[in-house]
């Protein structure tokens, strides 16, 4: 099956049209081996071809350049792609389109790999292969003893929510109203009694789940199946996310930093398992939220911060470095804060291995006990090549109940990285919540979340940078702390004030 890209205007493509030079195809390693064993193989065809970002105008608010940002990439995905589908189209191949990354997705054959090699529009041909989620631990973390990490019982507002000091913000007015929060993950139990009042896509009556919700699986294999119109979870890890970001049954069960907030979703991984295209459709979903027959984007419904407890590593499918890191760099250039989880590798140094914790764009976070002590399994930086120090922070991971998919009142308690960044999401709500002007504003919302954070302690020494130096490649500047925030922000209104 093929898909078409939405028509854009003349004089946008005609911008599109004036792209970069020529350069020799890269082929991934081993890729065409593969396709000649296996009959074909999944790819990623990127084209040479980027939007020209630097034109974009500085002027406006973020909801603008927002919308300026999405034509040009969708005009240059138009102009460019259009001789390499045509070629796809005579061929018979099936293919799917991008326009966040200028790519197409596709099965080849080694003769059809051979044949794109050796066009002047493409720049790399990458595999597309599946990726099991590390899957976090039920209850507390099997290393207890060493980690620090108990299982808790179930407490009215969560340890969690507790330690990061949410609960203060919340006396002050500011619960995360108004500001939009987002999950890419296995999919969210959206009927659940804790998150189904916060869902945009519910009204307290009905469900409309055109521009809330997003399905990137396209085949069967799991609970929910495919092309999924109505939210769902294959797994409960991505309920559990979410849970952590706005959950609040009214009871006895306020397992969320920023109740108050708005949630949409998009299912990237079927029964756990997501691949480089998955992660990269549902992150051009939040750039320009779509209905459900996948038309009629629309940018000034992305969400203000998307929670990213997924990874993409090296050894199991994002080979080339390159496979979501345009993606990401495009959603924060839209002005959408992106959080993700550093990975469960530690506790050694070097050990944030995979994608979008390595990169730049991505504001990482990796995880601490309720002891104040580092989890074991929270992985470390640094990492090679990196400008940034990373994490940027810890939250907490270990040993954190939130909700699940096996019932509309159903809660376990998780332990991994994947529970510690929601926790940071939550957070960055709540400062929306207070300064609205946060919106569209990832940098200045990345410094404060930096600058307000408090140093655990801890002394062990990554990267020749001791524990007492921040930032630190084992916890970065320290925990997230949500009142440190509105205080940071409080400070700042007055000021304004005074002026």
């Amino acid at each position: 099956m093929k898909y078409s890209l939405p028509r854009v205007a003349p004089l946008a493509l005609a911008c599109a049209a004036a792209m970069s030079p020529v350069f020799a195809v890269e082929v991934e390693p081993g890729l065409r081996s593969e396709a000649e064993s296996n009959g074909s193989v999944g790819t990623l065809i990127v084209l040479q071809a980027k939007a020209p970002k630097q034109l974009l105008s500085p002027e406006g608010n973020y909801l603008e350049r927002r919308r300026e940002l999405v034509s040009m990439l969708r005009a240059t995905a138009e102009v460019t792609q259009a001789d390499l589908r045509n070629w796809l189209d005579a061929q018979g191949i099936a293919y799917r389109p991008f326009w966040i990354v200028n790519m197409v997705e596709a099965d080849l054959t080694a003769a059809q790999i051979d044949a794109l090699a050796a066009r002047g529009d493409i720049a790399r041909i990458e595999a597309n292969r599946e990726i099991a989620l590390q899957r976090p631990a039920l209850g507390p973390w099997p290393d207890a003893s060493s980690d620090g990490a108990s299982a808790h019982a179930p407490q009215a507002i969560e340890w969690g929510v507790n330690k990061v000091r949410a609960p203060l913000v919340w006396a002050e007015g500011f619960n995360g109203q108004g500001v939009v929060v987002a999950g890419q993950d296995t999919g969210i139990r959206w009927t659940h009694n804790a998150i189904k009042a916060k869902y945009r896509g519910w009204n307290g009556i009905t469900a409309d789940h055109n521009y809330n919700w997003h399905d990137a699986i396209h085949e069967t294999g799991s609970s929910c199946g495919a092309n999924s119109l109505v939210p769902c979870d294959d797994h409960s890890h991505g309920s559990h996310t979410v849970g952590t970001m706005v959950g609040d049954d009214g009871g006895s069960n306020q397992v969320g930093v920023a109740p108050g907030a708005k949630w949409i979703g998009c299912r990237n991984m079927n029964a756990g398992v997501g691949t480089p295209a998955r992660y990269n459709e549902c992150a051009e979903w939040f750039l320009a939220p779509t209905d459900l027959n996948g038309q009629n984007p629309d940018p000034d419904r992305a969400p203000d911060v998307i929670n990213n407890s997924w990874g993409c590593p090296a050894d199991e499918g994002c080979t080339a470095g390159n496979e979501v890191r345009q993606a990401i760099e495009n959603l924060v250039a839209g002005g959408i804060v992106f959080v993700a989880s550093a990975g469960n590798d530690g506790s050694s140094c070097q050990t944030i291995f995979s994608q979008p914790g390595t990169l730049d764009a991505a504001f990482v976070v990796g995880s601490m006990t309720s002891s104040d002590t580092m989890s074991g399994f929270s992985s470390r930086g640094p990492v090679p090549g990196l400008g940034e120090v990373k994490p940027d922070v810890i939250a907490p991971g270990s040993s954190v109940r939130s909700i699940t998919n096996s019932g509309d009142n159903s809660y376990t308690s998780m332990s991994g990285t994947s529970m510690a960044g929601p926790h940071v999401a939550g957070v960055v709500a709540l400062m929306m919540s207070v300064d609205q002007s946060l919106k569209g504003d990832p940098a200045r919302v990345e410094q404060i979340l930096r600058e307000t954070s408090v140093p655990i302690s801890n002394s062990q020494v990554c990267g020749g940078i001791p524990g007492t130096t921040f930032p630190n490649p084992v916890q970065g500047m320290g925990r997230v702390d949500a009142y440190n925030a509105y205080l940071a922000l409080d400070d700042i209104f007055a000021d304004d004030f005074d002026d």
